[in-house]
C-alpha cells in the first residue's frame, strides 16, 4: 500500500490526467491526502470522513488506557486512542478505532495500518452521529476481520451500557456479554481483564 497522497500529488498532470480515477472506497481513501481533525473510515463499502469526537469522548479512551495501564505494560502490548488505522483483513478496508489494544510485533498493511487479524482488542464509544455503524455495523466488520476482542462503550444510550463481543466465527461474535455502566465487566481472552466501568460512569457525572 502506499501512502496517502499530500494536496500536490492530487494536482493533474500531463503524467496522470489519462490515469484512472479512484474506482473504490478503498482507492479514493488512499488518494485522500491526510485531513487533520477529520476521522475517515470505509464501512460497507462507504467513504465516512467524520469529525473527530468531543473532549468527553476522548477522555473515555483515556480513561480506558489508564485503567489497562497496567497489564499493557507488563505484557509489553501497545495502546492507541483514536489515532491510528486498522486494515480489516480481507475486504482490506480501513478504519479508525477509538481504541487499539495490540501486540508490540502486530503485523501492518503498509506503514501505517494495523492489520486487524494481529490485534488483540479494540474499542469504539458511541457518539449521537455514529450510533448505527458503532452499534449494528462496526461488531460484524471486527468479526470479520477477526478482531479478537470488540469493546463497545455506549454513553448515549439509556441507561448507559458497555458491551464486550468475543469469539469471532464466520463475520460474527459468538459472544456478547452487557452491564449497566459502573458495573464490571470481563475482558475475555486474549485480554483476560476484569474492567471497572465505573470510571466511565463518573466521567460522564452519570452517578
Amino acid at each position: 500500500m502506499t501512502s496517502r497522497r499530500r494536496p500536490a500529488d492530487l494536482r493533474p498532470s500531463p503524467e496522470t490526467a489519462s490515469q484512472p480515477l479512484p474506482g473504490t472506497a478503498r482507492e479514493l481513501f488512499d488518494a485522500l491526502p491526510q485531513l487533520p481533525g477529520l476521522r475517515t473510515e470505509v464501512i460497507d463499502g462507504r467513504l465516512i470522513v467524520s469529525p473527530v469526537g468531543t473532549p468527553e469522548h476522548g477522555w473515555l479512551a483515556m480513561l480506558l488506557a489508564y485503567e489497562l495501564h497496567e497489564l499493557v505494560m507488563k505484557r509489553n502490548w501497545q495502546t492507541y486512542a483514536g489515532n491510528v488505522d486498522v486494515c480489516i483483513d480481507g475486504p482490506r478496508d480501513p478504519v479508525e478505532p477509538d481504541f487499539v489494544l495490540a501486540p508490540a510485533d502486530c503485523p501492518r498493511w503498509g506503514d501505517r495500518e494495523l492489520l486487524s487479524s494481529g490485534l488483540l482488542m479494540v474499542a469504539e464509544i458511541v457518539s449521537p452521529g455514529s450510533v448505527v455503524d458503532d452499534r449494528d455495523r462496526k461488531p460484524d466488520l471486527y468479526a470479520g476481520g477477526l478482531v479478537p476482542v470488540m469493546l463497545l462503550i455506549d454513553p448515549v444510550a439509556t441507561p448507559a451500557i458497555v458491551t464486550v463481543f468475543s469469539d469471532p466465527k464466520g463475520g460474527e461474535y459468538q459472544t456478547v456479554s452487557r452491564v449497566a455502566m459502573g458495573s464490571p465487566l470481563h475482558l475475555p481472552d486474549p485480554v483476560d481483564f476484569t474492567l471497572d466501568t465505573s470510571v466511565f460512569d463518573k466521567a460522564l457525572g452519570t452517578r
